[in-house]
């Protein structure tokens, strides 16, 4: 039994235009291959592989997501849904992916009453798997390569998602590339939101 817990309930859920606002993130890590010389933005790229969990009672994929509260910030909520639902820390990317609106399929009537949510989206890169976590009893964690988690994943808002960021990993290959090195990612000076989650950088 996890010694962590979730949260649960939507009293502290922030809304904007009627609309839900949620925080999630796109879970990566980069595979090491020692025996390639060198790099070009297409073995950077497929070396990514993207962590998804099951939904609740269902076998489908998603990216973690929840709803994003009014003691939080949106960078504090995607980092918490992580370690929740994929019982992961990494450094999480200030810039987001993007913002998509959607309908939950699995709404409630609050929901459907104000008309949806917005979901931000932010690529964190894994550092720490917990094993044990706050929602590892109902849900099981996948690594992916990105053309596989494209196949599988649920919502057509997170495909766009991932395929934001493909691109975005794929503009670092090149830069990496045309530096001539493979480098840990570049971080700002190391911005605690909070140290039980994660690190936030550009």
């Amino acid at each position: 039994m996890s010694v962590l817990s979730s949260r649960t309930g939507r009293d502290r859920q922030r809304y904007d235009n009627n609309f839900r606002l949620v925080s999630g993130c796109i879970p990566y890590r980069l595979i090491k291959d020692v025996e390639t010389e060198e790099d070009t933005s297409a073995d950077f790229v497929n070396k990514l592989e993207v962590l998804m969990v099951s939904s609740p009672n269902r076998h489908d994929l998603v990216f973690p997501k929840g709803g994003w509260e009014d003691d939080e910030t949106v960078l504090e909520a995607a980092s918490r849904e992580a370690m929740e639902e994929a019982g992961v820390k990494g450094i999480l990317r200030e810039v987001s992916l993007g913002v998509w609106e959607f309908r939950s399929k699995s709404s409630s009537l609050e929901d459907e009453c104000f008309g949806g949510c917005k979901g931000y989206m932010f690529a964190l890169e894994v550092t720490e798997e917990l094993e044990d976590w706050p929602e590892r009893e109902n849900r099981e964690r996948k690594w992916l390569n990105v053309k596989e988690a494209l196949e599988l994943c649920r919502y057509e808002w997170m495909q766009r998602a991932l395929e934001e960021f493909l691109r975005v990993m794929e503009e670092e290959g090149k830069l990496r590339t045309e530096e001539g090195t493979v480098q840990d990612s570049p971080k700002l000076e190391e911005c605690q939101i909070d140290p039980w989650y994660c690190f936030v950088v550009n």
